[in-house]
């Protein structure tokens, strides 16, 4: 464990405290020291921080820095299907039935396992042991784009990014039912079932708002292949605002009570687009994952 003790100088006077400890300790991301505020280990003044404080002339910081704890999930030479990757970032074309990140009965075949073998041990750390290079995920029957972090300062500002919405997310799915029109927005907090803590549901209390446009690409029978554009970025966001207008995706065997003709295994969403500022170089990018072919072949058995 390491300690440190800080003193405010007049430059840094009646600014937050994590901020403050960002600025004098250039190494460490605002992220690693909101959580290192949040886990107890800074001190203001001989007295427990929050992240809120602000500090002022000669107020003393202290910090404990736990020692770096050693990574004990495996690399696993796992073949990836990369969309793109640079010095800084890797965004992956994730398959159907790949966990983003080992869990609880998932600690092996995951897409981290993968990526520590293909990129060596090179990712970011913000995110911990388990989540190495992580910054946004989706889920595990979910496919598509995912955007991976090489170093921790690629990772502050794509997490950023994020929490501004200033990157363009799009989804294509599979949902039952017809539309009568041919775009929507829906608006909702999201946030866990009180009932089911494993489900999360519309207008939950202290949910969080979220909000989805939507626009049809094409009608069938009785269904609808859609777009959707993620404005937030909720947990299982889309599943829950499609089911909530009676419209939800084919194979969700969590937020659909609809008969299942398919004989999918988990819902037919997938996350084909991304638009965003490189973390280094500011250019523009664009990524398309392409559809996996058993949506593919869905497709093609509702345009018989």
């Amino acid at each position: 464990m390491e300690h440190l003790f800080l003193k405010v100088s007049e430059e840094y006077d009646d600014i937050r405290i994590d901020k403050c400890i960002q600025l004098l300790l250039e190494k460490h991301s605002r992220t690693y020291i909101q959580k290192l505020i949040k886990d107890g280990n800074v001190l203001l003044n001989s007295k427990t921080a929050s992240a809120s404080n602000k500090v002022y002339l000669d107020d003393i910081i202290e910090l404990s820095i736990p020692d770096a704890v050693e990574l004990d999930i495996k690399p696993e030479n796992i073949p990836l299907d990369i969309l793109y990757e640079d010095d800084d970032i890797v965004i992956v074309n994730k398959p159907k039935g790949m966990v983003v990140h080992p869990a609880p009965g998932h600690y092996s075949g995951t897409m981290v396992n993968a990526l520590l073998y293909h990129c060596k041990g090179n990712l970011s750390g913000i995110n911990g042991i388990l989540r190495p290079g992580i910054v946004h995920r989706i889920d595990m029957n979910t496919t598509g784009s995912v955007i991976i972090c090489k170093n921790n300062e690629s990772h502050q500002i794509i997490s950023d990014l994020l929490k501004v919405h200033g990157i363009d997310r799009r989804y294509r799915a599979l949902v039952h039912g017809r539309f009568n029109e041919e775009s929507g927005t829906i608006e909702g907090a999201i946030g866990r079932n009180p009932n089911d803590r494993k489900k999360m549901m519309i207008h939950a209390p202290n949910g969080k708002p979220a909000v989805t446009h939507y626009k049809v690409l094409k009608q069938f029978d009785k269904y609808a292949y859609i777009e959707c554009k993620l404005e937030t970025g909720r947990t299982h966001q889309i599943r829950v605002h499609m089911a909530s207008i009676n419209h939800p995706i084919v194979g969700d065997d969590v937020y659909s009570n609809r008969k299942e003709e398919f004989r999918l295994e988990g819902q037919t969403l997938h996350a084909w687009f991304l638009g965003f500022n490189h973390p280094k170089t500011g250019e523009y990018l664009e990524i398309e994952a392409p559809l996996p072919n058993y949506f593919l072949h869905l497709l093609d058995i509702l345009n018989e």
